[in-house]
């Protein structure tokens, strides 16, 4: 494969507020904590979770919807890519970062919103134009098939 693929999908709670920069060219910033977590049980027995936690940037439009609607608590859908970037500290040592450069970001309801979602915010200019909230849909069921009796849904 000529190339490679760079794709990150993730769903999970924001940890904080958005932080929302407007740069000097004018373009929207947001930077969002992301917690995802992970649970399992032990050989003892006992529930373990691991939370790993995700930086998340979202530009334009998204920082938009992004500043309007996402609280802390609230659980969203980010599709992205990883971007590595350096800077160096006060020391003058190189630091490496790595982050999430999201292109897609669906609010999926959570804690502080009363379970309702948005649609899907791409990086299209409409984006900078959030639809109202909506309530959340189930997928519509059919009937079931001898081949789908293991799937959870």
């Amino acid at each position: 494969m000529a190339g490679g693929v760079n794709k990150v999908i993730l769903i999970g709670n924001l940890g904080t507020d958005p932080e929302v920069k407007t740069l000097t060219s004018g373009t929207k910033v947001a930077r969002l904590r992301i917690a995802t977590s992970e649970s399992y049980t032990n050989k003892e027995g006992e529930r373990v979770t691991n939370t790993e936690w995700h930086s998340v940037n979202l530009w334009r439009g998204l920082a938009e919807v992004a500043e309007k609607y996402l609280k802390t608590g609230n659980t969203i859908y980010v599709e992205g890519k990883l971007r590595t970037r350096s800077y160096d500290d006060k020391d003058g040592v190189t630091r490496y970062v790595t982050e999430i450069e999201g292109d897609n970001m669906t609010m999926l309801g959570g804690r502080n919103d009363g379970g309702g979602s948005a649609p899907s915010q791409g990086s299209s200019p409409a984006a900078s134009q959030p639809a109202p909230k909506q309530q959340a849909t189930k997928p519509t069921e059919s009937a079931p098939d001898a081949d789908d009796d293991d799937l959870p849904f």
